[in-house]
């Protein structure tokens, strides 16, 4: 079964660019394995949380990303 683990910012996306980012993933598995890939295709849409993401050793909070 694919399965793809994608962790996002919490608070970043909406209900439908969810969907979107769903359907996307799970498109580009059945182009590569072929549309029986599709129908067991998983995937997990993780939030982390502000301060919960680290690059290089630094905390990345929205207020560094520039989104506050």
């Amino acid at each position: 079964m694919p399965f793809a683990n994608l962790k996002v910012p919490a608070d970043t996306l909406t209900p439908e660019s969810k969907r979107k980012l769903i359907d996307a993933v799970t498109d580009a598995y059945a182009d590569v394995y072929g549309e029986r890939a599709r129908a067991t295709t998983l995937v997990l849409l993780e939030e982390v949380p502000d301060g919960g993401w680290g690059l290089g050793g630094d905390i990345l909070t929205a207020e560094v990303l520039g989104r506050s």
